[in-house]
């Protein structure tokens, strides 16, 4: 009779694991809402057909460098919306939004992330320093606020020649995720709007 006891003991440690691991399983197996953002219809008089430029990756804070939707409930917190996540790391998604939105302009012989021989003509450096949701002290929805400063520099003597910060920002209605997904499309696009044709003007 004891050997009996044993043996069915031992069946059920067995099982208990194997269940655990059906169960991550089936939460592995849920959908995870991705979101990416839009490049701006971009409007620019400036041709430079022979420049080459390149866009770098521009530098951010380690809460900011990340795939994750940030909310702020306070100045000195941050939070991540829960089982969204957006295509890319906040940096890199500027970066592809700004090269695309100059690419479809058709201003400049090349843009890139890199250049095509051993050096461009001018590279686009910059530094991310806002990009969240920010909620409102009435708990009434939130205000997205996007800020990128530039810096425009000739590659042959590594010479600045042009700085400037773009701010914008969107009022979300509520705090769902496609209402603060739209408002930070909508603050990202005007940024761009706005970037890109300083940007080519300083070339």
């Amino acid at each position: 009779m004891i050997p009996k006891i044993k043996y069915a003991f031992f069946g059920l440690l067995l099982f208990v694991p194997a269940c655990g691991a059906i169960s991550a399983l089936d939460t592995a197996s849920q959908p995870l809402e991705i979101y990416e953002l839009r490049s701006p219809d971009v409007q620019s008089t400036v041709r430079r057909g022979g420049t080459e430029l390149v866009i770098e990756e521009p530098s951010a804070s380690g809460a900011l460098a990340t795939e994750r939707i940030m909310i702020q409930p306070g100045p000195l917190q941050a939070q991540y919306l829960p089982g969204v996540r957006w295509a890319d790391t906040a940096p890199k998604m500027l970066q592809t939004l700004i090269l695309r939105s100059i690419t479809q302009t058709g201003a400049l012989g090349s843009v890139g992330r890199r250049p095509v021989g051993t050096i461009a003509d001018y590279a686009v450096l910059s530094e991310l320093t806002d990009f969240q949701a920010e909620t409102r002290p009435d708990a009434r929805g939130a205000d997205v606020v996007v800020r990128i400063s530039f810096r425009i520099v000739r590659e042959r003597d590594a010479r600045v020649i042009a700085t400037r910060t773009f701010e914008q920002s969107a009022r979300a209605d509520d705090t769902r995720t496609g209402t603060l997904v739209a408002a930070f499309d909508q603050a990202t696009s005007q940024l761009a709007t706005d970037a890109v044709p300083w940007i080519l003007s300083q070339l």
